[in-house]
């Protein structure tokens, strides 16, 4: 079992989470803060899983994140927010966070979430792709490397996504015809960096989006129909990437 640090400014959280990570086996040490978290984390020896809240009143939970990765750069760190967007999450991710909770979750979610993040790592896909050896509310996303598909001026790609409870399913994320054009005139491009992995990262955020939002399998084929804030930002910035 694991020795797991939860950080929330939240007395009833902090129970609530301690308790439920007791029941599963697990040793459970608190803190209420980001200075009392970085004083009892150290250098990160002794900890499995530091389990921490965003919005904290004087040092939010990035800080606290990027502060113990330069302890601990292999540090497994779980963040949890009630205010994120799916932004937030993907800029945790590169500060090194595994996964990203959102608040509310169940205790369900937060035991398979835990569970996942402690299995040994996976190993990271040479596709280059966001969220590969990541998960989303508790939810892999496993990249199938060379199963893509052009499709009438459109893109399919599939993805392997497994739940906090162990399930898997195959989830298929759809680019129609338009929305391709529509990134080529915004973009002034007609062949797009790195060829088809540019389509299947617009695949990925498009799917690590949705299991934010919902925290469940998509029904049938997930179609990327709106060019959306989010998605111009993540064109432009995997475009300025490759300059």
């Amino acid at each position: 079992m694991a020795h797991i640090l939860v950080v929330d400014d939240e007395a009833n959280i902090r129970m609530t989470v301690r308790l439920a990570l007791q029941h599963s086996g697990h040793t459970v040490e608190t803190a209420a803060d980001g200075p009392e978290a970085l004083e009892k984390f150290g250098l990160g020896g002794g900890w499995d899983l530091v389990l921490l809240d965003q919005r904290m009143p004087g040092m939010e939970g990035l800080d606290v994140l990027r502060q113990m990765r330069g302890h601990a750069p292999k540090a497994r760190i779980i963040m949890a927010t009630a205010f994120g967007t799916i932004d937030l999450a993907v800029e945790a991710m590169k500060s090194g966070a595994t996964d990203f909770l959102r608040k509310p979750f169940t205790l369900e979610t937060l035991r398979g979430a835990v569970e996942a993040v402690l299995e040994p790592p996976v190993a990271a896909s040479p596709s280059g792709i966001t969220f590969g050896s990541t998960t989303i509310n508790g939810y892999r996303i496993t990249f199938q490397a060379d199963a893509g598909q052009k499709m009438g001026g459109g893109f399919q790609q599939p993805f392997t996504v497994r739940d906090p409870l162990g399930a898997e399913q195959t989830c298929r994320v759809a680019l129609p015809v338009v929305f391709v054009e529509l990134v080529k005139a915004h973009t002034d491009r007609e062949q797009m960096p790195g060829g088809d992995r540019f389509w299947q990262a617009i695949c990925e955020e498009w799917l690590a989006n949705y299991l934010w939002q919902n925290a469940a399998f998509p029904e049938g084929v997930l179609r990327v129909e709106e060019y959306t804030t989010g998605l111009r930002r993540f064109v432009e910035t995997s475009l300025s990437a490759q300059n």
